[in-house]
């Protein structure tokens, strides 16, 4: 008897404990959508991104015509030029793979130029949420944007709109 009244004790007071803390929510594709400096960059960075897709493609295409050349070609080649030749192709695909790391890769120029456009946008948000949940004493703050599944939202815990203000936008 005296366990089950222990556990009937425990269980209340997390229940409490869990009733005291605040939580909300932001959606933060909203708050980004939302922010015209951050419309800009990602204008800017697809516009980037495309004039890299662009040269690689151009690129590739070469190296393929080149390949389709020597195809048509290695049976009038001697082993000498043909050697040549491959290594001249192989020198451009390996030229073509550098490139494509330096655009694209995970240290590449668009992830770059993307923190140094985007990071300072998220950061300034990050600050924002941090200074409502420490007003509004909110222990948890989700983000119902990207992975995280919240079956149901009540709005009056979107803290969106608040974040949005804190920011200087409306």
């Amino acid at each position: 008897m005296k366990k089950l009244v222990l556990i009937v004790a425990v269980v209340l007071g997390m229940a409490v404990a869990a009733n005291a803390q605040k939580m909300a929510f932001i959606d933060t594709e909203y708050i980004m959508e939302n922010i015209p400096a951050y419309k800009a960059a990602q204008n800017q960075l697809d516009q980037l991104s495309s004039q890299y897709q662009k040269e690689l493609e151009s690129m590739h295409a070469e190296i393929e015509q080149m390949y389709k050349d020597f195809q048509a070609e290695s049976v009038l080649l001697s082993d000498d030029m043909k050697r040549k030749r491959e290594d001249v192709i192989i020198t451009k695909e390996k030229d073509y793979k550098q490139l494509q790391k330096k655009y694209f890769g995970p240290n590449g120029d668009l992830f770059k130029k993307r923190q140094g456009l985007v990071k300072p946008i998220q950061d300034d948000v990050f600050n924002a949420v941090q200074e409502i949940s420490n007003e509004g004493s909110y222990s948890i703050v989700f983000d119902k944007a990207g992975g995280t599944t919240l079956f149901f939202t009540n709005p009056k815990f979107d803290l969106s709109d608040q974040v949005l203000q804190k920011l200087g936008y409306k």
